[in-house]
């Protein structure tokens, strides 16, 4: 089994981290999160109910797992900080997910506040995991800031496009020394596979789970394929070559 993941204090078997929004219903929540393995759940908690009136998400997730507040739907540094201290209250936790969204339409981050609001909350005491564009020099600033890992995306949220660029998500992995956690775009497990054979820590994702046919095989599909691209790049794989090389020694054959 491949070693776990170290974020700031915490250290989880698991490199797979799992939404909690879409589901046909909470049982199948549920039961899709155990089968995934995963150890750290997020949680929109601007899209929750917090003030009681019925059992919400957090009650139902908080004793068996790590939860991990969002700033999902947040378009300034404002409102995201704001939020975040939210979700501090609410649930009793330094940890946050920051995403400042620049338009409805891509769910692109907002690189201007996204900076803002990460170094201010970074300030406060937060344990800081920004959702971020798969561009190098933005997630250098920010593990110099000092956020605990850097989260660029892999192809649009909710696309399911896989990794549209993992040139860059290399040289992410290859400039940072913070934890990189592939954040939006996964449709497969074989797309979270590449995720972690090119170097990447963990893999976070949501609607590839909660939008399929079966989401409590996809969520176990999904585990396999973490640990399996994890295994391979420790593994180191073979170089690439343009002809082929026999897998048999040649020494010693019988020639006719």
């Amino acid at each position: 089994m491949s070693n776990g993941l170290t974020i700031a204090d915490k250290t989880f078997a698991s490199r797979l981290f799992i939404g909690s929004s879409g589901y046909p219903n909470q049982q199948v929540m549920l039961d899709a999160i155990a089968a995934s393995g995963a150890e750290v759940v997020t949680v929109a908690i601007r899209r929750i109910n917090i003030q009681g009136g019925g059992e919400n998400v957090i009650e139902l997730l908080s004793d068996r797992y790590h939860l991990l507040p969002n700033t999902a739907g947040c378009y300034t540094a404002r409102d995201a900080v704001l939020t975040a201290q939210l979700a501090r209250e609410a649930i009793g936790t330094d940890w946050i997910k920051l995403e400042v969204i620049g338009d409805e339409e891509t769910l692109f981050p907002d690189v201007e506040h996204l900076l803002t609001a990460a170094d201010e909350l970074v300030k406060d005491g937060f344990i800081v995991l920004p959702y971020c564009n798969d561009d190098p020099i933005t997630c250098r600033k920010l593990a110099d800031i000092g956020c605990a890992a850097v989260m660029p995306l892999g192809a649009p949220i909710g696309s399911g496009m896989g990794l549209r660029n993992p040139y860059n998500i290399e040289i992410i992995r290859d400039q940072v020394s913070i934890p990189v956690i592939v954040d939006a775009g996964i449709g497969t497990a074989s797309d979270a596979a590449i995720a972690l054979e090119l170097g990447c820590d963990g893999i976070l994702l949501n609607t590839a789970i909660a939008k399929a046919l079966d989401p409590v095989k996809m969520a176990t599909a999904m585990g396999r394929g973490v640990e399996a691209g994890r295994l391979a790049f420790e593994a180191g794989r073979i170089p690439r070559k343009l002809y082929a090389e026999a897998s048999s020694p040649q020494a010693g054959i019988v020639r006719a």
